[in-house]
């Protein structure tokens, strides 16, 4: 659960999810937003550092002079996540009112339904993946994915729903999860799509 800014500016454009991208940059920055772009592309098991070397533009030699092994890129593809998230959540905030955040937030998953179809959601594929792990990885994802699931409870608490707030914020994190594994599994946007109008749908009736 990746994201852009435009919705500071712009609150009729969606605030448009993606995977962290190598973009330029200091090395170790292009490595860590490479390594969660293609842990994302191929999963934690076929990718290889020279991948991540490879996508960031860095030559193999010079990755090990920041992340000794594949492992520490891991973390730093996490962080990764979590930095673009804080720049989605400063972007959202920007936004009038809580409704308009939360729909912001849906118009951006619904934007990137193609690369979902594609990889399933970033942060929840690698979720999974940690998960058959027990070097505490997983625990640190789960920091990343609690921040969006904080602040979904502070938009439904602002909308007057205090005392289901959490619930709601869970229901609408876990609809997003649920319906990124059925868009990846039948290979169909169109999925994300129909969601999105219905949980548009849903967050207008709570307002």
């Amino acid at each position: 659960m990746t994201y852009s800014e435009s919705a500071a500016t712009e609150p009729s454009r969606p605030a448009e999810p993606s995977r962290p991208k190598a973009r330029r940059g200091g090395k170790r920055e292009r490595l860590a937003a490479a390594a969660a772009q293609v842990l994302h592309e191929q999963g934690m098991e076929k990718t290889t550092i020279a991948d991540i070397a490879r996508a960031a533009d860095v030559p193999l030699g010079n990755v090990y002079y920041y992340f000794k092994t594949k492992d520490q890129l891991v973390e730093a593809a996490i962080d990764a996540h979590a930095q673009t998230l804080a720049g989605l959540i400063t972007a959202l905030d920007a936004l009038p009112t809580p409704q308009d955040r939360l729909k912001a937030l849906l118009a951006g998953w619904v934007e990137q339904r193609e690369v979902t179809a594609r990889y399933g959601c970033p942060t929840g594929t690698l979720a999974s993946e940690l998960d058959k792990r027990d070097d505490g990885l997983d625990q640190t994802l789960a920091k990343v994915m609690r921040v969006l699931l904080d602040w979904a409870e502070q938009q439904f608490h602002a909308l007057g729903r205090a005392a289901d707030a959490r619930e709601l914020a869970v229901a609408l994190i876990a609809s997003y999860q649920g319906i990124s594994l059925l868009t990846n599994t039948f290979r169909d946007p169109e999925l994300m799509a129909t969601e999105g109008r219905r949980l548009e749908r849903w967050i207008d009736s709570l307002a």
